[in-house]
């Protein structure tokens, strides 16, 4: 059965944001994976930058659900997310990575929108497919808290691989991308989605959809912005997803991510200016 990645993460891609005392609201991207419990149970995991969560200082945040009509007609639906027990974070946080997860209740016709584990990618993949320098790679997120729409879908763009090598991640846990990132992109999902990709010396071409990684941080240099992208490989997705199932429960880990020395840190979620305009900034 054919399958289009870009629509399906679309649909489980979300708007993560908490008002702040200012009357600002502090804005992140997550998206939905779907991963049974160890005993068989269904169960829905938002993932999103681990920095997300940090910056949200109260105990809830929204979680932007769309629901659709009878008549097919979608409409932006934010629910309550509680993020926190007091001063206790309810998600967890990879020990060495910006990436955070957290087990949601999803509304049963959002839940569906998951997407399963397995669409990761996983340490072995960029090298199966000679994906390289160059290569296309599309994102999803919510800059500076924009919408594509009123009814708070992901804003979908583009960019090129601008880093070498891409692996294997545990040596080289992220890689860059060719394309402006604003606050707000945090947490979403980098994935390629080419349906006829052929190999170096191959005459014959085949379809190549998976989920690369996680858009979490932009490169500046004394300041400035030089629209560049930092993706966090998918190999410490499922790492973060895993630690769900370890015994000792969520969250423990308050690690801080590891940094490049030739990279500074990028400030990726801001307080966006609350407006009250009609159309697609919330």
């Amino acid at each position: 059965m054919a399958w289009d990645l870009s629509v399906d993460l679309i649909q489980a891609t979300v708007q993560l944001e908490q008002p702040l005392a200012d009357g600002s609201r502090t804005v992140g991207t997550g998206f939905l994976i779907e991963d049974p419990t160890p005993d068989g149970r269904p169960r829905t995991i938002l993932v999103t930058a681990a920095h997300v969560f940090d910056r949200m200082p109260s105990v809830s945040a929204k979680i932007g659900y769309r629901v659709q009509s009878k008549e097919g007609v979608w409409r932006y639906d934010p629910r309550t997310l509680k993020i926190r027990d007091g001063d206790h974070p309810l998600w967890v946080k990879h020990p060495s990575r910006d990436v955070a997860a957290i087990v949601v209740e999803a509304p049963p016709e959002f839940a569906k929108a998951a997407i399963p584990l397995a669409w990761l990618a996983q340490d072995d993949t960029f090298n199966k497919y000679s994906l390289g320098p160059g290569d296309e790679m599309m994102a999803l997120g919510f800059p500076r808290g924009l919408s594509a729409n009123t009814a708070g879908f992901p804003i979908l763009r583009s960019g090129r691989v601008a880093s070498y090598p891409l692996a294997p991640a545990s040596v080289f846990p992220t890689f860059l991308m060719d394309f402006s990132v604003f606050p707000g992109n945090s947490g979403g999902p980098v994935f390629m989605a080419e349906g006829a990709r052929r190999r170096p010396g191959s005459t014959e071409s085949q379809e190549v959809q998976f989920v690369a990684g996680m858009l979490t941080q932009q490169v500046e240099l004394s300041g400035e912005r030089l629209e560049i992208g930092i993706v966090t490989h998918a190999k410490y997705i499922r790492e973060t997803v895993a630690q769900l199932d370890k015994p000792s429960g969520p969250p423990l880990i308050q690690a801080a991510p590891a940094k490049s020395p030739s990279v500074a840190a990028a400030q990726d979620v801001v307080a966006v200016q609350a407006v009250a305009a009609p159309g697609f900034n919330r």
